[in-house]
């Protein structure tokens, strides 16, 4: 039995913490996708950890964790992140597992990263500069190394074939800010550590943690309005962040998925470039900011801010077939006076409720529905029932309009922060 856990918006709802916290519920957690763009924060006992590739239950000593197939992966930044946590985890090569058919990310593949997005000038996507979009590509275009590569004898003849193919392209960007010598050292020796860690043919690992009768939290990345296929094309990530993911990102049959968490911000965030109809681009804007520490746990870039988007927000429940909602930081809306929320777009004249193929194209008007604020305190301790009746009103308003119950509030990055609701 597979649960799906993943984002709803563009990305940074707060997915590391949920999958944290639900992890003693899975005796498997896996990421479908993505790559160290992703940055999921976790904080607990009064320590902050940010992960990148390694799935967020690695902190919970019952639960094993894979980086399924469907995952890219740079070696340099996997052996800098297992640094980063193995005081904390000492016993990670217990329950870490790495699908052999996980791409990496070359040295090369970062520098062609940053030359595409020099070339592109003010048109750029806005790139983490991760290699993230290349490595898919040598994917897709059936080049790319795979991690049960490093298995092979030949291996270093066949990244420098790659490598090779990559310097030209980067040579007819005109691109020389790198130092690859540098580089491929770092590449080499963490090519090295990853050959120390337990790698698995991971298809066969979820079918026999299904076989058993055991539980799997798969995890995505991202979020699912930066869906290559369903996102705000062309300023999408590079793999499929929607549940249906799930399937090819791990080597798994539909029929094994029970249940989807959609996980939200009370309000709109997005990283990078690309159409945001809500985005709030004034002191409303800059006190979400900082109220809510918006900005990227992976690059610490500023990320924008906006009111609740529900047509976006609709459109992707409906793509992933999401059974149960997890709406974060409320707490960021604490002592607003009042609140907008965006309930239909005005596209040339007419009032819709679907969201457009192309929003880059579209000129959208949001159409906004105007909520009173609750008070600076919110307690979670006495239940929902017990909460501020605005606070109570909002998330009504909000599964009113879905039509899916918010199953999971959370008003604070802590664990003990979170009220299930019955």
């Amino acid at each position: 039995m597979i649960d799906v856990i993943l984002g709803l918006q563009w990305g940074d709802e707060g997915k590391g913490k949920i999958a944290d916290y639900l992890t003693p519920k899975y005796d498997l957690v896996a990421r479908f996708q993505g790559g160290p763009n992703a940055g999921h924060s976790l904080e607990f006992e009064g320590k902050k950890f940010v992960l990148n590739t390694i799935p967020s239950g690695i902190f919970r000593q019952t639960t094993k964790n894979l980086i399924g197939n469907g995952v890219v992966i740079d070696p340099i930044r996997l052996m800098e992140e297992i640094d980063r946590i193995k005081e904390e985890c000492p016993a990670f090569r217990e329950r870490l597992l790495v699908s052999k058919k996980a791409h990496l990310i070359l040295p090369t593949h970062r520098i062609l990263d940053a030359a595409s997005e020099a070339e592109k000038g003010d048109a750029k996507i806005g790139s983490t500069l991760r290699g993230i979009g290349p490595t898919y590509r040598d994917k897709i275009g059936r080049s790319g190394l795979r991690v049960g590569d490093i298995l092979e004898s030949d291996f270093r003849a066949r990244y420098e074939a790659v490598r090779d193919a990559h310097l030209k392209q980067i040579q007819f960007f005109g691109f020389t800010d790198f130092d690859l010598g540098a580089d491929e050292i770092k590449f080499f020796q963490a090519i090295e550590f990853i050959q120390s860690l337990t790698l698995v043919n991971s298809e066969y690992t979820i079918d026999e943690y299904i076989r058993g009768g055991q539980k799997i939290l798969a995890e995505g990345a991202q979020g699912s309005l930066l869906d290559v296929e369903f996102g705000t094309y062309p300023y999408v990530t590079s793999s499929n962040t929607l549940s249906g993911g799930v399937c090819s990102g791990l080597g798994t049959a539909p029929k094994h998925i029970r249940k989807v968490y959609g996980i939200f911000k009370a309000y709109c965030t997005r990283v990078g470039s690309g159409p945001f109809p809500t985005e709030l681009d004034d002191e409303t804007g800059e006190y979400l900011r900082i109220k809510g520490h918006e900005f990227g746990a992976t690059t610490g870039r500023k990320r924008r801010t906006g009111w609740l988007d529900l047509v976006a927000l609709k459109y992707t429940c409906m793509l992933n077939g999401v059974d149960e909602l997890i709406m974060m930081k409320g707490d960021v809306l604490n002592g607003m006076a009042e609140l907008k929320v965006a309930t239909a777009y005005r596209i040339k004249g007419e009032i819709t409720q679907e969201f457009p193929s192309n929003l880059c194209s579209t000129e959208v008007e949001p159409l906004y529905e105007t909520l009173p604020g609750w008070g600076e305190n919110v307690n979670l301790n006495d239940g929902f029932e017990a909460m501020d009746q605005t606070f109570k009103d909002y998330v009504a308003f909000i599964e009113n309009y879905l039509g899916t119950k918010i199953a999971v509030i959370s008003m604070g990055p802590g664990r003990d922060e979170t009220l299930v609701r019955s």
